[in-house]
């Protein structure tokens, strides 16, 4: 075996121990996230639901899914607008209607053993200063939350759990103070959200994986070495 072809398989191995690491290391929470309809786009709401006021004519979405953080996380799916939404549900004075749209998410993201609803659009007719949270109650009844106010169903889905932690298979992208702290207060409001783990400095499978390679390298210089005349 060349040098050359030595270097390029030491190379190949130690690109497959960074990437399987990076995979392994990938880590979500399954959790309802809570969206503003912008300019026809959504946008991760910057306020948790309980503190959020929406005005008359709002599109807001919530989507259950796993992901990382504000930055991963998914959007809900489909057309959403005020006049299809509410166009059956008329003003009424001292209230203000909010299109809400409730996507449930995939079965890939769903707990086991549940199946997620289908995705759905409805329209709240509140009380002019209410909360996202209580439009959300007046149509999607029962609503769960845990003890930190954190939001844990819609509407009874899912029956069980409340943003715990899931391992995927998808690399983890870098996190932010800011897209944790928008994350945070997305989920829950004032509530403080759950951590996510210390992503800094390579994990000791990591360490071992790099030492198994450079020896293996080692190795193959050492035998082009003996073989030579």
């Amino acid at each position: 075996m060349s040098r050359r072809r030595t270097c390029a398989l030491v190379l190949s191995l130690l690109l497959l121990v960074l990437g399987g690491a990076g995979q392994a290391r990938a880590v979500g929470y399954r959790y309802w996230s809570f969206w503003d309809l912008t300019g026809g786009k959504w946008t991760y709401a910057t306020q948790g639901p309980s503190t959020a006021r929406p005005s008359d004519g709002d599109v807001q979405g919530f989507r259950f899914a796993v992901s990382a953080d504000s930055q991963d996380a998914s959007k809900p799916r489909g057309h959403a607008d005020f006049a299809s939404i509410c166009a059956k549900t008329p003003a009424r004075a001292g209230h203000k209607r909010v299109a809400l749209v409730i996507d449930s998410g995939t079965t890939t993201d769903a707990p086991g053993g549940e199946k997620p609803p289908a995705p759905r659009t409805v329209c709240a007719r509140v009380p002019a200063d209410a909360t996202t949270a209580e439009a959300l109650a007046a149509v999607a009844k029962p609503l769960r939350y845990d003890t930190n106010a954190l939001l844990c169903a819609i509407a009874g889905y899912p029956g069980t759990g409340c943003g715990e932690q899931v391992a995927t298979s998808r690399t983890a992208p870098p996190t932010t103070a800011k897209a944790d702290a928008g994350a945070k207060d997305n989920a829950q409001g004032n509530a403080d959200a759950k951590s996510e783990p210390d992503r800094h400095g390579p994990s000791l499978g990591l360490l071992a994986g790099v030492v198994a390679v450079a020896a293996l390298g080692g190795a193959a210089v050492w035998q082009t070495r003996r073989r030579r005349p």
